[in-house]
């Protein structure tokens, strides 16, 4: 008894100083002696690591994108420098003119003062460098993109004008034939100034035409300079350079300044064909700014919006760099366009880049001769991956490269794992499976607490998305419960690793209980750790295999964790007892990945947040609360990702209550302030984006009929939510609802207000456009011939109905000139769109001959869709749109874009039985 007694002491003191001993069958005691780490962690110390990664996140993204270079006086820059000071005064002179679309006589103003400056740089040029100014009138042309935001569509211009500038070494004859373009465009929306889109673009270009001017003399090639109009109504400035202006055969490479938002840093987001131009701006660039991942959401189709980078690619198959400001991503297309938001630095962090990489590569030896022809393999394998880390230094490598650093370290991490896992037998499999199941529970949790926190806030709110002009508040609105979501999930995981690796040591060993606790807990720490490196194994397997750029941010995620881990944590000896999680692993190893991805995750949730206030398409066509899932969904997937390493140090430690009360504090606040409106959604400088439309509504009469047409003015908004506020404050008689829908053609009210106060004045019967059928002719294969009149609009959309329509073509009835003749044409959704734009001597008058399907035999009751919708857009502010614009509330703002109509609108169908 005496011997018993002391052998249960010594267990007991064996347990508590962390000393194990084991009995195996023959009687014989075994001590491990081998000391068991405290499983216990400081809730302090974790809590003091979270709040310093949380700073050095906030940290990289303030120093990557809003740390500004010191905009320079025109002394300070010099002859041959970059000023900003001079660039802002180009941007001030611009947006003086007022809003100024195609057709508009502001337009024109704006186009002239830019020739005047082309012409003064000419005239103060170095007397080695030639400049020529040329005020390139453009021809009718058509313009029919196979991909993105205008598939499915033709877009047809006339009478449009561009200033060109070509700068050239005097004695160097062939620079003549092998120029570099640098392009932006001068007209904006009908709704704003455009002082970031683009005029900041046209002010940038303007001073950097004058430093070249001064450089040129020693460079190989010629930069031409294109001041395009057009661009806002489908990319047509761009098409008409490149299919008609002779200068446009010399082009080698295509640079393209454009905006999303309103200053900021220019970043880079779209790079290639050719890599060429992408690694020779990382040589040359002084703050380099750009990001593959941006690409890659661009060319996914996630961001709906198109650039002249396109038409260049597509087109002309030129390849080259595409850049633009995304800051304050919410006032673009609004009227919060205006210069007082511009950020100083802005201009001068993109003139001194391209100043700097014009230079480097107008004097490069070697330079893409041409655009030659590649295999699609081949030019996969040569597609530039590129970031930049904290906006002092890019790294370029291309796809080849990528593949084989990706292939040889998913080989070998696959090889660690399948070794790793053959020495643990099923333990550790069935540890691995589990480790994964945690991860897929942090996403479960993470993603239905945002979503129930999207559905919520609509109900409690006055508007759906809250969080528009204070985008800090989705941190607490929806990374608090993304993150609770997380930690909640691992923790199930975590819950269930533990119960069954007690249960495994339960059966192997012969050690105390609490020993036996300690074991399993630790155990299950490092598989939450470990399950990290796997998913993201995954990750960069899939991204591989698809050829991926952003995989680069797996990688990262992948390698540094996990090297951590194998430095300071793995054992080659299996038979030593587990210890706690080292500090030092978790610092080191989040170090690298956090250094390279926390800036561009921050800046791409705030661009997120800006899309909020143009989200619905077709305004009521989204359920309200889709919008905050996408921002919670986008926020609990990066943080389930990135934080699972950092969760698996929590379960061990003090701090689940006080993270969890955090949370729960932080969330109830940013609900409060929301709910309250002590925050408003909205406010003058982020503003609701709304059109106000006088709608002549002539759809549904025969031709040649005389019933009166329907005439009210309509009230929408692309941003989510009601508008009952707005039309109370408008007081004109608006009735809101779903059941006031309206075709707009090119998208479809579906949730809107309507008023007919006054709205039978300030238009005439003689704006109604007319659609008359000239011939049908019903042989072999049927053909109509329509005369379409716009009566004076230049800007109108056209729908034609191609489950009736097998082809069809257009002219220019006064002059007979083909504008869009017969081929092969896309649809989308059942329709081909011709979307057309013009100056004020563009045609109004078109020969539309339409050529109908042979299985076309559908009878008169099958047939409610209308064979042809049309709507033409008058820029005129009837009395009721001005009473109306006048008491639109200062938190609201007109939204324009290609697509949108004007404030008259004319609508006109033709039935398939006509």
């Amino acid at each position: 008894m005496r011997q018993r007694r002391e052998t249960a002491s010594a267990a007991s003191k064996g347990s508590s100083s962390g000393e194990a001993s084991e009995k195996p069958s023959d009687g014989v005691e075994i001590r491990t002696n081998v000391r068991l780490g405290n499983p216990r962690r400081s809730s302090y110390v974790w809590l003091a690591l979270l709040l310093i990664i949380t700073y050095s996140c906030s940290s990289i993204y303030n120093y990557q994108f809003q740390n500004m270079p010191m905009p320079l006086t025109s002394e300070q820059a010099g002859k041959r420098g970059f000023s900003e000071i001079e660039a802002f005064k180009h941007v001030k002179a611009l947006t003086e003119f007022g809003p100024h679309p195609v057709g508009s006589d502001a337009l024109h103003s704006a186009l002239q003062y830019v020739l005047t400056a082309s012409q003064t740089i000419k005239k103060t040029a170095h007397w080695e460098v030639d400049v020529e100014v040329d005020l390139f009138h453009a021809k009718s042309g058509a313009n029919r993109l196979v991909s993105g935001l205008f598939m499915g569509k033709t877009l047809v211009y006339s009478d449009l004008s561009h200033v060109v500038v070509r700068i050239l070494p005097k004695y160097v004859s062939e620079a003549r034939e092998h120029s570099i373009l640098v392009s932006s465009h001068i007209d904006t929306v009908f709704s704003t100034e455009g002082a970031g889109d683009c005029s900041s673009c046209v002010g940038v270009m303007l001073e950097l035409a004058r430093g070249i001017s001064q450089w040129a003399h020693g460079l190989k090639r010629g930069v031409i300079f294109l001041f395009n109009t057009g661009e806002e109504e489908g990319l047509d400035g761009a098409h008409s350079f490149i299919t008609q202006h002779p200068w446009s055969s010399t082009v080698r490479m295509a640079i393209d300044l454009e905006a999303m938002g309103i200053g900021g840093k220019s970043s880079i987001f779209q790079a290639g064909p050719n890599p060429w131009a992408i690694e020779n701006f990382a040589l040359a660039a002084k703050y380099p700014s750009g990001q593959t991942i941006a690409q890659d959401l661009f060319a996914s189709g996630a961001i709906k919006s198109a650039t002249d980078f396109q038409v260049y690619k597509e087109v002309a198959g030129l390849s080259g760099l595409d850049f633009a400001y995304v800051d304050n991503t919410a006032v673009y297309h609004t009227k919060n366009d205006k210069l007082e938001l511009l950020k100083k630095g802005s201009l001068q962090h993109l003139g001194e880049n391209m100043l700097a990489f014009l230079l480097h590569i107008g004097a490069a030896a070697d330079f893409p001769v041409g655009n030659a022809t590649e295999s699609e393999d081949d030019m996969s394998n040569n597609n530039a991956i590129y970031f930049d880390i904290l906006g002092t230094y890019m790294v370029v490598y291309r796809q080849k490269l990528a593949n084989m650093l990706h292939n040889s370290v998913i080989m070998q991490s696959l090889l660690i794992w399948t070794t790793s896992l053959v020495m643990g037998g099923k333990p550790a499999m069935a540890s691995l499976a589990l480790s994964c199941l945690s991860v897929f529970l942090m996403m479960f949790f993470s993603l239905s607490f945002v979503f129930l926190v999207a559905f919520i806030l609509p109900l409690i709110c006055s508007s759906p998305v809250p969080y528009v002009s204070s985008p800090w508040l989705v941190i607490g609105l929806f990374g608090a419960p993304a993150f609770l979501g997380a930690f909640t999930g691992q923790h199930f995981g975590y819950l269930l690793l533990k119960i069954y690796l007690l249960n495994v040591h339960s059966k192997r060993r012969q050690l105390p209980a609490i020993i036996q606790a300690d074991i399993a807990k630790l155990e299950a720490e490092r598989w939450l750790y470990k399950a990290g490196s796997f998913v993201w194994l995954i990750l960069l397997t899939l991204g591989n295999y698809f050829k991926i750029g952003s995989s680069y941010l797996a990688l990262v995620w992948l390698v540094s964790p996990t090297f951590a881990y194998g430095f300071f944590e793995a054992t080659l000896t299996p038979a030593r007892l587990p210890k706690p999680l080292k500090l030092v692993t978790l610092l080191i190893g989040l170090a690298i990945p956090i250094l390279f991805s926390a800036g561009t995750f921050v800046r791409l949730a705030a661009t997120v947040v800006g899309g909020m206030v143009r989200l619905d398409r077709n305004p009521g066509g989204t359920p309200e609360w889709l919008g905050n899932f996408l921002i919670g969904a986008f926020i609990a997937v990066v943080l389930c990702l990135t934080l699972v390493y950092l969760l698996s140090y929590v379960h061990l430690s003090g701090a689940k209550r006080a993270i969890i009360l955090a949370t729960l504090v932080l969330f109830g606040l940013s609900l409060a302030i929301v709910s309250s409106g002590v925050v408003p959604p909205f406010s003058e400088d982020t503003a609701r984006a709304v059109n106000v439309v006088h709608v002549v509504d002539a759809t549904g009469r025969k031709p040649y009929a005389s019933q009166n047409p329907e005439s009210y003015v309509s009230l929408f908004s692309t941003t989510p939510g009601k508008l009952n506020k707005e039309a109370e404050q408008i007081d004109e008689g608006f009735a809101c609802g779903r059941d006031q829908t309206v075709d707009f053609v090119t998208f479809l009210v579906k949730y809107g207000c309507r008023t007919n106060n006054d709205a039978s004045s300030g238009w005439n019967e003689s704006d109604i456009p007319t659609m008359n059928v000239e011939s049908d002719t019903k042989g072999n294969r049927r053909t109509s011939r329509v005369s379409i009149n716009t009566k004076g609009s230049v800007r109108w959309v056209l729908a034609i109905n191609t489950n009736e329509i097998e082809d069809f073509e257009l002219k220019d009835a006064e002059n007979s000139e083909e504008l869009i003749s017969v081929d092969k044409k896309t649809n989308v959704d059942g329709w081909h769109i011709i979307q057309f734009s013009g100056g004020k001597n563009a045609p109004t008058i078109f020969d539309l001959n339409l050529y109908w399907r042979s299985d076309s035999t559908r009878t008169t009751h099958e047939t409610d869709s209308p064979l042809l919708k049309l709507r033409t857009d008058v820029d005129r502010i009837t009395p009721i749109t001005e009473r109306v614009l006048s008491k639109l509330p200062r938190w609201c703002s007109l939204f324009g874009k290609s697509t949108s109509p004007h404030t008259l609108a004319f609508l006109k169908d033709l039935p398939v039985q006509f």
